[in-house]
C-alpha cells in the first residue's frame, strides 16, 4: 500500500513522502554550470528549497552516471569560529561519510591545506568528474570560512596545470559569499584585497514559487486525494505568501492536517485565511528565526523606514544592508521597498507591538453594536485615552522609534479585532503612510469593511492632512468604500501637549468621500 504524501514544513523534501516540485526547472542554470565544470554560489532565504535542490542535483548526477556527486554540510563546523583546523577535520569527516566516499585514508597535509589535498587526491582517483555540493557554507565564519574558500580557489586555479580537483563546486547558503567582509564576519578592519572565492562564475538566487508553481504543488494533493483548491484559494495562497516556499507548504499543511478539512470538501479562500491567522498566531520555528533578526542594526536600518513609511537613507552602506535583509527573506524591492510578503508583514508588526499589546485591557465585546457591527469610532476614542496614558512612554521605549506610533496603534487594533475580524496592513518605505483594511463578520454572512490611513507629522514637514486625504481617497476608491478614517500623529517638538492636541473632526477627500480625522 502506497503511503499518502503530505505537505512538508520540516527539513528537505523527499518526493516519496512529500508533495514537492522538481528543483531543476526552478533554477536550470545550476545544472548547466555544473555541466560546464564551473564553480558557483547558490543562495536563497531559509526554507526556500536550497537543500532539496542540492539533494536533487546529487541524485540526478549519480543516477545518470554523469559525475561522482558529493554533498556535505558545514552546519556541524559552525561552532569552530576561527579554529580553521577544527573546521577542516569536521568537513573531512563529512566527506568520508558522504554517499560517494573515496577509498583509502586522506593524504597527509598541514593544517589549512588538508581539505584541498583531500579533494585533489579524491579527484585523481575518481573515474568520473567529481562534483562537490557544499550546503550551509555561511554557517562557517572568520578564519574557518576563509581557509575553506582559499583552498577551493587554489584548487580551481591549479586545474589548468593538470592538477586534479573537483570539476565543479557549488557553495550553497543563506547569503551570497562575495568577499572578505562576509568571510571575516563583517569586520571592515579585516578586509583583504583578494576575495577568497573570486573564481565563482555566477551567484544564483533560488527564487520563490510562481502562481503556476503553487497550482502545480497543490495540484499534486488534488491528484492523489481528489480534494480541490478553488481558484480563489490558490490566489489567496499566493497573495499571502508571495510564493515563499515554506509558507506555501505551511498553509496547505495547516488546512489538510491541523484544520482537518474533509477531502470531499474543496479548500476555499476562507480556509486559507484561517490557516494564515493560525500561522501568524503560532509563529512556527521558521517565523521565529526571522523575527529574531529584527533587532540587528543592519536589519533595523532597512526595515524601520519601511514600517514608518519614510524615505530610505541611500548612503554607501545601504545596498549591502538591503542585500543582507533580502537574503534573509524579510524584504523585497518592487516599485517601493517593502516587507517580502503579507504574512511576514503581520508577524513583524505583532512582534514589535507585543509590549504595547500586553498592557491593553479593553475587550472587543465593548465595541460591538447590538446588530454585531464594530463601533470603530468608539474604538478610536478609547485608543486616544490609551494613547494619552501610555503613548509617550511606549514611544520612548520602542526599538523602532521612527515607526513607534504606527506600531502602537496597530497593536491596539489587533488586540481588539483579533478573534472577531481581520486586519490587513500595507506599508512600504517612502510612501509616508500605513494603510489599514478591517473586515468584521456579523449577522447573516455579512462583512463590515472599514479603511484607515495612518500618517505622522514629523519635524520640518507641513501638515500632512491634505496629502493624507488624497492618499486615503485613492485607497477608498480601490476598496470601493465611501467613508474612511485618517489618523495623524503629531511628533513635532513644538506640538501642543498631548492632552490638548488629541481631537476628532470630520473632513472630506478630494472626491467628496466622508472621512473621520483623528489628530493625536
Amino acid at each position: 500500500m502506497t503511503r499518502p504524501r503530505y505537505f512538508n514544513t520540516t527539513g528537505p523534501c523527499d518526493p516519496r513522502l512529500h508533495y514537492v516540485l522538481p528543483s531543476q526547472p526552478r533554477l536550470p542554470q545550476a545544472r548547466q554550470l555544473i555541466d560546464m565544470d564551473r564553480f558557483f554560489v547558490l543562495h536563497a532565504p531559509r526554507q526556500s528549497g536550497k537543500t532539496t535542490m542540492l539533494h536533487s542535483l546529487e541524485h540526478e548526477l549519480t543516477e545518470e552516471g554523469a559525475a561522482a556527486a558529493v554533498m556535505i554540510s558545514c552546519e556541524e563546523a559552525s561552532v569552530t569560529g576561527d579554529d580553521y583546523e577544527a573546521a577542516e577535520l569536521i568537513l573531512l569527516h563529512e566527506l568520508r561519510w558522504s554517499n560517494n566516499s573515496p577509498p583509502g585514508p586522506w593524504p597527509e597535509a598541514p593544517p589549512g591545506k588538508r581539505l584541498g589535498a583531500a579533494l585533489q587526491a579524491w579527484a585523481a582517483q575518481s573515474e568520473l568528474p567529481l562534483v562537490l555540493l557544499i550546503d550551509e557554507i555561511d554557517a562557517l565564519y572568520g578564519e574557518s570560512l576563509k581557509a575553506v574558500l582559499r583552498q577551493l580557489r587554489i584548487g580551481h586555479n591549479n586545474r589548468p596545470r593538470g592538477v586534479p580537483f573537483p570539476n565543479s563546486v557549488v557553495l550553497c547558503g543563506l547569503r551570497d559569499v562575495r568577499d572578505y567582509k562576509i568571510a571575516s564576519g563583517g569586520d571592515p578592519s579585516r578586509l583583504g584585497a583578494i576575495s577568497p572565492f573570486n573564481i565563482s562564475v555566477e551567484s544564483l538566487r533560488l527564487g520563490d514559487f510562481t502562481p503556476e508553481d503553487v497550482r502545480e504543488l497543490y495540484g499534486q494533493h488534488t491528484a492523489e486525494t481528489g480534494q480541490e483548491f478553488t481558484k480563489e484559494a490558490l490566489t489567496a495562497a499566493f497573495e499571502f505568501t508571495r510564493g515563499q516556499p515554506w509558507l506555501i507548504n505551511a498553509l496547505a499543511w495547516k488546512i489538510t492536517w491541523d484544520m482537518r478539512v474533509p477531502p470531499a470538501e474543496p479548500i476555499t479562500a476562507g480556509h486559507m485565511e484561517e490557516a494564515k491567522e493560525r500561522l501568524i498566531r503560532e509563529r512556527a520555528t521558521h517565523l521565529d528565526s526571522l523575527v529574531a533578526k529584527l533587532h540587528e542594526p543592519r536589519v533595523k536600518r532597512v526595515l524601520e523606514p519601511v514600517l514608518a513609511g519614510t524615505p530610505v537613507d541611500l548612503d554607501g552602506t545601504f545596498e549591502d544592508d538591503f542585500s543582507y535583509v533580502r537574503d534573509l527573506g524579510l524584504a523585497a524591492r518592487g516599485r517601493v521597498l517593502e516587507i517580502a510578503n503579507p504574512i511576514y508583514r503581520e508577524v513583524i508588526l505583532r512582534v514589535l507591538g507585543s509590549g504595547a499589546e500586553a498592557i491593553i485591557r479593553e475587550d472587543s465585546r465593548s465595541f460591538v453594536f447590538p446588530d454585531g457591527r464594530l463601533d470603530v469610532l468608539n474604538l478610536l476614542r478609547e485608543f486616544t485615552a490609551f494613547w494619552k496614558q501610555h503613548g509617550e512612554t511606549l514611544v520612548r521605549g520602542a526599538a523602532y522609534h521612527e515607526a513607534a506610533c504606527q506600531i502602537i496603534l496597530m497593536a491596539y487594533l489587533h488586540r481588539i479585532v483579533n478573534g472577531g475580524g481581520f486586519l490587513d496592513r500595507e506599508y512600504a518605505a517612502g510612501t509616508g503612510r500605513l494603510d489599514v483594511y478591517l473586515r468584521w463578520p456579523y449577522g447573516e454572512r455579512q462583512v463590515q469593511r472599514e479603511a484607515m490611513e495612518l500618517k505622522v507629522w514629523r519635524p520640518g514637514q507641513r501638515d500632512p492632512l491634505a496629502e493624507g486625504l488624497a492618499q486615503l481617497d485613492r485607497y477608498l476608491d480601490r476598496l470601493d468604500l465611501d467613508t474612511g478614517y485618517l489618523v495623524i500623529f503629531d511628533r513635532r517638538p513644538e506640538a501642543s501637549p498631548m492632552e490638548e492636541r488629541v481631537r476628532f473632526h470630520q473632513d472630506h477627500t478630494p472626491a467628496g468621500r466622508q472621512v473621520t480625522v483623528l489628530r493625536a
